[in-house]
């Protein structure tokens, strides 16, 4: 699965991909994944990762899915700082629960840091709702985690 949007690249995470993922996950995140867990997971069919490029080689962006059932828990969403207001986001995740649903998913679910207002907005867009609250599950620094959940079998959504 590749697929063209303009200006940018949407494949799927191969394991030749893993140790950028990584570099970019330490960029961003105070407990990153290793390269390690990255190929771990690509090699279980439970595990969908997606990557976007532009015009070269450099990974811009990637998110994941780990599915149980007809559910999946959305595990990362994330784009490198120089590539962030692009809509690259967006993209992926479209993309993401888009071959989700292809596999038979109907409910997502994710956390997100409860002061990050951006991707909350993004996820609101995309039609997630707001369905819980976990507190202290985040550290470095400690933070709850808001729940959402986009369930497609529900008429609102």
């Amino acid at each position: 699965m590749t697929k063209v949007e303009k200006r940018f690249t949407v494949s799927r995470m191969t394991e030749a991909d893993a140790a950028e993922a990584a570099v970019i996950d330490a960029e961003v995140y105070t407990t990153p994944w290793s390269e390690r867990s990255f190929s771990d997971s690509l090699k279980k069919d439970c595990y969908l990762f997606l990557t976007v490029r532009g015009k070269g080689p450099e990974i811009l962006g990637y998110c994941g899915l780990v599915q149980s059932f007809d559910e999946a828990d959305i595990t990362n969403v994330t784009v490198r700082g120089k590539a962030r207001g692009q809509g690259i986001a967006f993209l992926m995740l479209n993309e993401l629960m888009e071959e989700g649903r292809k596999r038979g998913i109907s409910r997502f679910s994710l956390e997100v840091r409860a002061s990050n207002q951006p991707a909350i907005s993004l996820y609101r867009k995309l039609g997630f709702c707001q369905e819980g609250r976990r507190k202290n599950f985040y550290s470095l620094p400690e933070e709850d985690a808001l729940i959402f959940w986009k369930d497609e079998t529900r008429a609102d959504g």
